[in-house]
C-alpha cells in the first residue's frame, strides 16, 4: 500500500534524488522512463538521496506506455502549469499515480490533452514558470498522504 512517483525524463539529478529519498521517507515507489538525463551512478543523484537508496523502490521503464500498463489498475494524476484544477481539488486513494515531466519541458503536449480531466496543478504567481520539481512532488504527495491520514507514517 504506498503512492506512486512517475517522473517522465528526467534530466537534473538532484531533483531525482530528492524525490527519491522523499519516496523512501514514504514508503512511495520511483518509477522512471528513459531518457534519463543522467546516469544512475551520478554522484550528484546519489548525494542528493543520501544513504536511503537502499529504502526506495526504483522501477525503471523505456516509455511512458509501459508505466500504464504497469500500473493498469491505478488512478493517474498529471501534474503541469496547464492543468485547469488545483491538486488540492482531488480525492487521493492509496496506490494513485502521481507523474511529473522533465524539468525543462514539462510533460508532452499529447499526454496532457489526453488526459485533462486528471491534470492537476500548483497555485503560483505568474512571475515564474513553474515550481522546483522535486518541491512539486513533495507538495503533491504530502497532500495525497494528509487526505489518507498518512497510511500509517509516524
Amino acid at each position: 500500500m504506498a503512492f506512486h512517483i512517475v517522473l517522465v525524463e528526467p534530466e537534473i539529478p538532484a531533483n531525482t534524488g530528492n524525490i527519491a529519498r522523499t519516496c523512501a521517507a514514504t514508503g512511495t515507489t520511483l518509477h522512471l522512463v528513459r531518457p534519463l538525463g543522467f546516469s544512475t551512478d551520478d554522484r550528484t543523484l546519489k548525494r542528493a538521496g543520501l544513504d536511503y537508496w537502499h529504502a526506495v523502490r526504483v522501477l525503471y521503464y523505456d516509455s511512458f506506455q509501459e508505466v500504464r500498463d504497469a500500473l493498469a489498475d491505478r488512478r493517474f494524476f498529471f501534474a503541469t502549469t496547464k492543468a485547469k484544477r488545483l491538486y488540492s481539488e482531488f480525492a487521493y486513494q492509496d496506490e494513485d499515480v502521481f507523474v511529473f515531466g522533465k524539468e525543462t519541458k514539462g510533460l508532452p503536449p499529447d499526454l496532457i490533452e489526453a488526459n485533462e480531466p486528471s491534470c492537476i496543478r500548483m497555485p503560483m504567481t505568474e512571475a515564474v514558470r513553474s515550481l522546483n520539481l522535486s518541491n512539486s512532488a513533495a507538495i503533491v504527495l504530502f497532500e495525497a498522504l494528509r487526505q489518507n491520514d498518512f497510511l500509517g507514517l509516524k
